[in-house]
């Protein structure tokens, strides 16, 4: 049995949340119209269910290795969150099959690869390590959200979509340190965590990729058009910041030794305005 180390503390308790969310009337191209930014965003919602599951087991897999009660309860309040946000990104898929893609195109190959053959081939401790980095990852991807949000410059206008992303952002970042605790009481290896980031560094975005240009053939639309929405996309995130340039800073953030996911508190203002804004 281990303790995880002492770290601050970012909230109280994790508390999951179950908003309703009615995707029947999300267009099409519902992220400032561009088929490309859609894209990316939808191949992304293709595998947060499965992956989020995938999260839950391997940091389960050690709660009887854990002696520190706050994090026990972290440990559930993480799980039944991660629960929610699959159970809510997986009904998104319906609205997209009526818009007439073809989700399990991408979907079956993916979960058969990643959870049917990867997973497996990989000791715990390894997955466990998979998990804290993707977490990182996905804390990042919230932090940029809540503070385009706050700063009014958030280009993902359609409102369903925005909700569902920005409580999925809340959640995000309250339960950024549960994986990285459990990985440290388990196992502290700096080579681990490195291991771990690596490997998910590589199956993150080579699935996201998969997964968007998956959507974007099915749209089947001009090469001409398809660039033209690339271009765009990276016009505004040269304006508004975010994209690559956030996840250099991650990687750099998570590959120093004395690395903790709570050292950044500003987040955590952030995703307390938009919960009460909300009032999630």
């Amino acid at each position: 049995m281990a303790a995880a180390p002492s770290t601050p503390s970012a909230i109280s308790r994790i508390r999951p949340r179950s908003p309703a969310f009615d995707f029947g009337s999300v267009p099409r191209h519902w992220f400032a119209g561009n088929l490309v930014a859609t894209h990316v965003a939808n191949g992304l919602n293709l595998l947060f269910p499965a992956g989020e599951r995938f999260f839950v087991r391997s940091v389960r897999q050690f709660l009887d290795r854990i002696d520190d009660p706050k994090l026990r309860e972290d440990i559930k309040g993480f799980s039944g969150q991660e629960g929610l946000h699959a159970y809510a990104h997986e009904r998104y898929f319906e609205a997209l099959e009526q818009q007439g893609y073809n989700v399990r195109a991408f979907l079956d190959p993916y979960e058969k690869f990643a959870f049917g053959i990867a997973e497996h081939a990989f000791p715990a401790e390894m997955r466990l390590s998979v998990t804290a980095a993707c977490e990182h990852f996905t804390a990042t991807m919230a932090t940029h959200a809540l503070k385009r949000y706050a700063d009014g410059k958030m280009l993902l206008e359609e409102p369903t979509m925005r909700a569902l992303f920005l409580w999925h952002a809340v959640e995000e970042i309250e339960h950024r340190s549960v994986a990285f605790d459990v990985l440290r009481a388990v196992n502290p290896s700096y080579a681990l965590r490195v291991a771990g980031f690596a490997l998910a560094s590589s199956l993150l975005f080579g699935l996201w990729t998969t997964a968007a240009l998956t959507l974007i053939a099915q749209d089947k639309a001009p090469p001409r058009k398809i660039l033209k929405a690339m271009r765009a996309r990276r016009a505004a995130q040269r304006k508004n910041g975010g994209g690559p340039a956030d996840f250099r800073k991650a990687i750099r953030e998570y590959l120093r030794p004395d690395f903790h996911p709570a050292q950044d508190t500003h987040c955590d203002a952030l995703a307390r305005r938009y919960a009460a804004e909300a009032a999630l």
